[in-house]
């Protein structure tokens, strides 16, 4: 997609531009990708070949999981993220496939034996009916003793609602700042509102796009009474986003940067 020259911010989809989008996250993948090889190797039961990324956007881990060997399968909602991981896949001629889907309900000609889903895709998933829909789907998509790793966000009940981060990623010529802030908060619906300011800029052209999204909230009680109405997984262990296999986290409400370890039974 070209980058139209813009001095004002644009109002639009930040998935619509599927390369920025990775970039913005492009520094947590060897940390993930390690992790989830060696979450399979401890927690999973038999081999682990056949890996699945729902909402898998850009494709950053699709590409570094098919470069490790596996074949993997993503999909997303977005066609502009279908068409890039396609791109991708094909010029690196990898063993992989991307496909057009929806999160909430999705079925799979044969089971895989892990599914992934690092960081807070989950949370758009905002109704408790869309979280289970969800779950039930992975369920069935992932054979029995396989995994799915789910990483997000938790909301401790003391923490604070506000939150301003601000990053940068560069790539050659061309330099994105992004800064994702949360704009409005409730506890009592559960959702939180945030808005991402992104700007790129590479010579003679620059883009500054303000979007807005919805993320719902969880703190470790409420991930728990949805988790129990999945009984196809079972908990195996919960961690912290430093991704260390020998220091498990508290699975209670002071835990905030999560990732579940779930087993198909």
């Amino acid at each position: 997609m070209t980058t139209p020259t813009s001095q004002q911010p644009v109002k639009g989809n930040w998935y619509d531009y599927p390369q920025y989008f990775d970039w913005a996250f492009a520094d947590e993948t060897p940390a993930e990708a390690a992790f989830i090889e060696a979450a399979c190797r401890k927690f999973a039961r038999g081999d682990v070949r056949r890996l699945l990324e729902p909402a898998c956007g850009g494709g950053r881990l699709v590409v570094e999981m098919a470069r490790r060997g596996y074949h993997v399968l993503g999909f997303d909602n977005n066609p502009n993220m279908v068409k890039y991981v396609a791109g991708r896949i094909a010029k690196g001629r990898l063993s992989a496939e991307v496909f057009a889907a929806d999160m909430v309900d999705y079925r799979l000609p044969q089971p895989v034996d892990c599914a992934f889903n690092t960081f807070n895709t989950f949370r758009h998933l905002t109704t408790d009916e869309a979280a289970l829909g969800h779950l039930r789907s992975t369920a069935r998509a992932i054979r029995r003793g396989g995994l799915f790793i789910l990483g997000m966000h938790l909301l401790p009940p003391d923490a604070s609602l506000e939150c301003i981060e601000r990053w940068r990623a560069k790539r050659g010529a061309t330099d994105v700042h992004y800064t994702l802030r949360v704009v409005n908060s409730s506890r009592r619906t559960r959702l939180e509102r945030c808005r991402i300011t992104m700007r790129v800029r590479k010579p003679g052209r620059e883009l500054r796009l303000v979007d807005e999204f919805d993320l719902r909230l969880y703190n470790a009680t409420q991930w728990r009474a949805i988790l129990a109405q999945v009984p196809e997984f079972e908990l195996v262990e919960v961690f912290d986003f430093d991704y260390d296999l020998d220091r498990p986290a508290k699975f209670d409400n002071r835990l905030s940067d999560a990732v579940f370890v779930l087993r198909r039974r």
